[in-house]
């Protein structure tokens, strides 16, 4: 037997192809993904709920000529697929395989480099305009979960396009589901509009009782359109899309090829705004990915009868320990509550929403409004957590900078997956955290070396009457052996903590890279050289006058940071030394100025030489 995904010369096959080998060749791609991930890992659920989708678009519209862009892109390995990338699928989010998003280095069937929520029809609409301008006629089209419609930026880019009435089709993929579950007004609004069958029954059979009408059928159709438009509104509770300037479809079965096919066919050339609203199922022909699509939204290799992952952690992760100490925190002081951008079980505060859910706020992807939100609460007297990945955290730089730092509010922002995060690549790696939020006035930096000093961190903040972030990394916290910390110095005096004396090179290091460091100090130790280890717990504000004192005899300096070398503890540990005019000579090792791809995080700090090994070999080089 001939399989239809062997075929070579996708997406060009796709057009030869009736309704019925497109529903085979859908079997054949769920399949193919599955057998794919469950051994490499990756996105999983979105992608089998787009699977018709796809394979729809990528039939009626002329992929690369007609420009499709997908938003945040977990949803693009079909995509990927389908535009001559099956193959090398196989090594998705490994170092030097194909990137986990759409990537224009990749492919000329990917339009735009994604990976953050919301920005697809911002992208659209200036292809879109470029098109105009150029006096060029092909199709511009935004595929945007619902989820990604709680974003901000969105709104703006649909307010743009509909004012604008230039033709761009936008895709929304309604499947209830951002990583976790969507929440919001917006979420409420699709509900109805999904389950407005009262709607849907009376188009349906208006249209067939009207075009029966022998002569005048179609006439008093086409007349009673504003009839029908305003009856809409009155059973759906307001079209808002349509209210902004867009012809709405929907919502449409997103697992029936036939209706998508349809409908696609019929809005490929109208000459304005519209979006189509397309209805789908996260997980989609997996029944564990359809039971637990949050699970499986971004998964490790697993075995594919129990969906059990197949390497299980060693130790609890460090999003664990933040959420179980904060219900801690929030069992002593009422003032404690938290916020999500639609990540309340990602980042760990899962069991916080379940013990206290009026005092944890889920705001979705909306990472602006959850600062300023965290701000209005600590102005009446709250002690607002917010809970963000640091490369999300990004999105409200100036929320912090203005609404929290420049008022001086205590607010505490809890930096999960900070640093080098693996797989997911250069739009996921929080590498520049300490460097942006070292310029911020008022603002207290924290970065514990384990999981004990993420919990004394936390008492910590709580007492501050300030901003404090504390950020700490991906994955599990492994405690580090044979540490005998000097626990003289508590976190509260604001001072770093001596891990190791040493006399020869001083090895200032910043939060997970500490392991590295101790490491690296046993390295060098094998081959006669004395390092010293210290574990700096606070990135800002820096004790100037406890490193000047400890570094006043010249000693060689080496700073180890899991962040960009530009603007971030190096360097302020570099201004110390010019400030007190000492003369200690300084290796920054950190990651470099540019955008790390991806690969597994082992393989990256290898490859950068920021593992222990590396780092041994390299302090050996400095010292000459």
């Amino acid at each position: 037997m001939k399989y239809l995904l062997e075929d070579g010369r996708f997406p060009e096959a796709l057009k030869s192809m009736d309704e019925h080998q497109l529903e085979l060749l859908s079997y054949e791609i769920r399949e193919y993904l599955l057998d794919t991930l469950s051994k490499t890992g990756g996105h999983l659920a979105s992608n089998l709920g787009v699977v018709e989708l796809t394979l729809a678009l990528l039939k009626v519209f002329d992929s690369p000529k007609d420009k499709i862009i997908y938003d945040v892109g977990h949803q693009s390995y079909v995509h990927k697929i389908l535009t001559g990338r099956k193959e090398a699928l196989k090594k998705v989010r490994m170092m030097d395989g194909l990137s986990g998003f759409p990537k224009r280095s990749e492919s000329e069937h990917d339009m735009f480099d994604s990976g953050h929520s919301s920005t697809s029809i911002s992208a659209a609409a200036g292809y879109a305009a470029a098109r105009d301008l150029k006096g060029e006629d092909h199709a511009v089209i935004a595929v945007i979960g619902d989820g990604a419609l709680t974003g901000g930026v969105a709104y703006e880019a649909l307010n743009c396009v509909g004012h604008s009435g230039s033709p761009m089709i936008v895709i929304l993929n309604d499947n209830e589901m951002s990583i976790g579950k969507n929440v919001g007004g917006m979420s409420d609004h699709l509900k109805k509009l999904r389950t407005s069958s009262a709607y849907l029954d009376f188009k349906k059979k208006m249209k067939t009782t009207l075009k029966n009408i022998p002569k005048v059928g179609e006439g008093l159709y086409s007349s009673v359109e504003h009839l029908r438009d305003s009856l809409k509104y009155a059973i759906v509770n307001g079209a808002i899309f349509e209210e902004m300037g867009f012809k709405y479809f929907g919502p449409i079965d997103g697992h029936n090829l036939h209706d998508l096919l349809e409908i696609l066919t019929l809005v490929k050339h109208m000459d304005q705004p519209v979006l189509v609203h397309v209805v789908t199922k996260k997980g989609k022909g997996y029944r564990n990915a359809e039971q637990n699509p949050d699970k499986f939204h971004g998964i490790s290799p697993f075995d594919l009868t129990t969906g059990k992952v197949l390497k299980e952690a060693k130790y609890p992760s460090y999003s664990s320990i933040f959420g179980k100490k904060l219900v801690e925190l929030a069992d002593r002081d009422q003032r404690v509550t938290a916020i999500s951008a639609a990540m309340v079980d990602a980042t760990g505060l899962g069991a916080m929403a379940k013990k206290y859910p009026k005092r944890t706020f889920d705001v979705g992807i909306a990472e602006q409004h959850a600062v300023s939100f965290a701000a209005g609460l600590a102005l009446d007297g709250m002690k607002p957590v917010v809970a963000i990945y640091s490369t999300f955290l990004q999105r409200a730089f100036d929320e912090i900078l203005i609404d929290v730092c420049m008022q001086n509010l205590p607010v505490i922002f809890a930096i999960d997956r900070a640093g080098n995060v693996g797989n997911d690549g250069e739009t996921h790696h929080g590498h520049f955290d300490l460097s942006y939020l070292s310029m911020m006035p008022n603002m207290t930096i924290l970065s514990p070396k384990d999981g004990r000093e993420l919990e004394e961190m936390m008492e910590y903040a709580l007492t501050l009457d300030g901003p404090c972030a504390i950020r700490f990394p991906r994955g599990e916290a492994e405690p580090l052996d044979d540490v005998e910390p000097d626990y003289s110095r508590p976190i509260s005096s604001g001072e770093p903590q001596i891990l190791k004396s040493g006399n020869r090179v001083a090895l200032l290091s910043v939060g997970k890279m500490t392991g590295e460091a101790f490491k690296a100090a046993k390295l060098l130790e094998e081959r006669g050289i004395d390092a010293a280890v210290i574990n700096a717990r606070f990135v800002k504000p820096l004790k100037e006058e406890v490193y000047s004192l400890w570094l006043s005899d010249g000693i060689p300096v080496v700073t180890i940071e899991d962040n960009s070398e530009k603007g971030g503890f190096g360097s302020q540990v570099e201004d110390i030394l010019r400030k007190y005019h000492m003369n200690n000579s300084c290796l920054r090792i950190a990651w470099p100025d540019e955008f790390v791809r991806h690969g597994s995080t082992a393989q990256l700090m290898k490859k950068y030489q920021m593992d222990a090994q590396s780092i041994a070999e390299r302090v050996e080089d400095f010292l000459g």
